[in-house]
């Protein structure tokens, strides 16, 4: 039986089989045998592979080899804040945001089916009620749309860059200056399409960065997004020297601490209420492993005064 799932664009500037081939998992050469079969509508219509989208468009693709759909798991959520419209969580790190090739289940999407009852189908059957998303690895705060007016307000602000998003990372030796802006175009990597790379063809990533404490051979510090390229934040500080500590994708390979990913947190976001108006921020503390290993340079720092 031949389903639809639909896609919100959430940024623009992106290639219609490049976009889709980075949310569905599918390769640029699948998507062409399906945009050439009619299977891929723009709002509502056809057009080529090479259309750029533009922010708030929907993408159908109807086609009978899917994903099934996400199945409601009993995983605990942190949640945040809760009405009839949004809820905000805190997600840990390890934990995908939706279902992909060969991810099926323990994601966000599989705890918020079986948490709550309504979430938006902007999404699809794939990702309902998301609006953004996370890297696996990056905990932290993250907005979750329970109807599909909700969804299509929020994506609306994010395109218009009217949310806030700040994260703290933990990063490798110390940045020159206390506060800063990184300018630069991120796109696919031509050497490893799993990742993203300052490149002169890409698209504009603005970055915002103040340290917040120094250590010997590290730096905690809060970072601003203006865009939200993949990776970005962690993409602009290996650009800038200083990578995430525990990023083993962007960072040193041999790490000094034992973690399971990045010390990447989204610690705050503010937005406004999609059906109220009321402007509202949320915050989701470090999580107990990065406070363990600021304790650790903490004390390596009193040791030697």
């Amino acid at each position: 039986m031949t389903e639809s799932k639909c896609y919100s664009v959430e940024i623009g500037g992106e290639r219609l089989d490049v976009y889709l081939s980075q949310v569905t998992g599918k390769t640029r050469s699948r998507i062409k045998q399906l945009n050439d079969s009619g299977a891929i509508l723009i709002n509502g219509k056809t057009d080529k592979c090479g259309r750029i989208l533009k922010a708030g468009e929907v993408i159908s693709i109807a086609e009978a080899e899917q994903y099934d759909c996400a199945a409601a798991e009993e995983i605990p959520l942190d949640v945040l804040y809760e009405d009839n419209d949004v809820a905000v969580i805190n997600k840990p790190q390890g934990m995908s945001v939706h279902p992909g090739a060969g991810n099926s289940s323990g994601t966000l999407v599989n705890a918020l089916m079986y948490r709550f009852s309504d979430l938006s189908g902007v999404g699809g059957s794939v990702r309902p009620g998301i609006v953004h998303r996370l890297d696996k690895d990056t905990s932290g705060v993250i907005i979750v749309a329970k109807n599909d007016k909700a969804h299509l307000r929020l994506s609306e602000q994010l395109s218009r860059r009217e949310m806030k998003k700040v994260y703290i990372a933990l990063l490798e030796g110390n940045l020159k200056d206390d506060s800063g802006e990184v300018i630069t175009f991120i796109g696919r990597s031509p050497r490893d399409r799993k990742k993203m790379a300052v490149l002169p063809q890409g698209k504009q990533a603005v970055t915002l960065y103040k340290v917040i404490e120094r250590f010997r051979s590290n730096c905690l510090t809060e970072f601003i997004i203006k865009t939200g390229r993949t990776h970005q934040i962690r993409v602009h500080a290996k650009h800038l020297g200083h990578p995430v500590v525990g990023d083993k994708t962007y960072g040193y390979t041999k790490q000094k601490f034992d973690l399971n990913g990045q010390l990447l947190h989204a610690k705050q976001i503010t937005f406004t209420h999609p059906v109220s108006g009321e402007l509202l921020t949320f915050e989701a503390p470090l999580p107990d492993y990065f406070v363990n290993v600021l304790n650790i340079l903490r004390k390596q720092e009193e040791e030697v005064l």
